[in-house]
């Protein structure tokens, strides 16, 4: 290009783009695939525009044709694009040139933003195909997680303090049930989303006269797209969507690294990230295994979020054609699809290689000397005491117990109003964590069984 344009973003940087968004993202939204997606568009409008007899068959023909071997000046399109603040006026001077006399015909009945909008919604589709398997993939990540460590006894932990046993797979499970619902999410949003956006100057179609509706109908079959109802292009709610949708997707992810960066802590050491030479080095403290995917998760959740709500302020549109909110979606869209992509592949490899370690899950757990079980004895009490004095007996045996750093067996075992109605035994299986983790075992098969049944139907 004569006046080459540096990378400036992390999502384009040689040094961090690859942190940022995966390849096949970052191709899918390259300027010269969308290019390919308006061309596209234009040449299925010349091809059903010409099966409806509004243009002649040879010029659609010519068209087609042309659009295969259109080598387009990208220089050019770049400095004319800038002029005139849209690509598709230059991109059509460029096609229609090429296509000789056929090229009179290109662009027909139709305005910048019907290919631009229809463009990114192809782009759009193709993107969410990708999330898919990159949230399959992450799933199934998850699944031999919950599985495999059903019966994994740990800390639960609420506001940063121990709580109640769980299991590892119980947590993991509740990881997988978000990316379910979004799978869900996904595959309910693309109907609404995927719709051709063909309907001139200010929606009416009035530059095709009564053959608008019927060009309409014919292109979005043409493309695999839905035909509106009414014309979308100033109601964007749509495109919203979609980002929400990626910036949930962040979230929930988000999520899991910021509970797998403290459990990475030196402290509590129960899980690590997949062992890679030299990954999350530190330059001068050789001990140091940093949680790199989480911290790149973290990241672009935190993007996400912002670019959603970029997508909410482009919602909002003055009368038939907005003055500048829609140009937030061309910084939002592919941004946004770059982020999420890159989040769902750390995710994978991180959550597929995750180093657990059970043993420093059962050192956590005991930790406290049996207190993360005090509701246990609690609720076996009451039914002789009544809650409230159960509780506030147990209360006072906590209590103790940490004063005089002892277990919580030692110090209700030598407490007479306990005792009377539970003997040492009782104490002895009320006080060990694994026998408290009441339907996590449970909930985490119901979960793996509906993935199951899921699959065979």
């Amino acid at each position: 290009m004569t006046h080459p344009l540096s990378p400036m973003t992390a999502t384009d940087s040689p040094l961090f783009g690859a942190g940022f968004s995966s390849k096949d993202m970052r191709t899918l939204f390259s300027p010269e695939s969308y290019v390919a997606y308006c061309v596209e568009v234009e040449v299925a409008l010349a091809r059903v525009q010409a099966k409806l007899g509004l243009i002649p068959a040879d010029a659609a023909q010519g068209i087609e044709a042309a659009a295969k071997t259109c080598s387009f000046d990208m220089d050019r399109l770049a400095r004319e694009t800038e002029i005139v603040g849209y690509p598709i006026l230059p991109i059509v001077e460029q096609l229609s040139a090429h296509a000789g006399d056929a090229g009179r015909y290109l662009h027909w009945g139709a305005t910048t933003q019907d290919i631009m909008d229809s463009a990114t919604i192809l782009q759009i589709r193709s993107a969410l195909d990708l999330i898919e398997d990159g949230l399959s993939s992450t799933c199934s990540a998850l699944e031999n997680l919950a599985e495999t460590h059903c019966d994994t006894p740990m800390a639960g932990r609420t506001h940063l303090q121990h709580a109640l046993p769980i299991t590892f797979g119980y947590k993991a499970a509740v990881w997988l049930s978000a990316l379910r619902r979004h799978q869900q999410r996904l595959a309910e949003l693309r109907p609404r989303i995927l719709c051709v956006e063909f309907s001139g100057a200010s929606g009416t179609l009035a530059s095709l006269g009564k053959d608008g509706l019927a060009v309409q109908k014919a292109l979005a079959e043409d493309l695999g797209l839905r035909q509106p109802d009414i014309t979308w292009h100033s109601a964007r709610d749509g495109i919203s969507e979609a980002l929400n949708l990626l910036a949930m997707i962040g979230g929930s992810l988000g999520k899991v690294a910021f509970d797998i960066s403290i459990m990475m802590t030196t402290e509590l050491a129960e899980v690590a990230e997949p062992f890679v030479r030299h990954r999350g080095a530190s330059s001068t403290m050789p001990q140091k295994a940093n949680p790199i995917s989480c911290e790149l998760i973290l990241a672009s959740a935190r993007v996400l979020r912002q670019h959603a709500g970029l997508g909410l302020d482009a919602m909002i549109h003055d009368f038939e054609r907005a003055t500048g909110p829609w140009h937030l979606e061309w910084i939002a869209v592919p941004e946004a699809f770059g982020h999420c992509s890159a989040i769902l592949g750390h995710a994978t490899f991180m959550l597929s290689g995750l180093q657990v370690f059970p043993q420093n899950m059962r050192r956590n757990l005991d930790s406290t000397r049996g207190l993360i079980v005090a509701e246990a004895v609690m609720m076996a009490l009451a039914p002789y005491t009544g809650r409230v004095p159960a509780h506030d007996l147990v209360y006072a045996g906590c209590r103790a117990a940490i004063e005089k750093g002892t277990s919580l067996f030692e110090v209700l075992s030598q407490t007479p109003e306990v005792v009377q109605h539970l003997d040492a035994q009782a104490l002895q299986r009320l006080t060990e964590p694994s026998n408290y983790l009441g339907s996590a075992q449970e909930m985490v098969r119901r979960v793996l069984s509906r993935q199951t049944k899921a699959a065979a139907e």
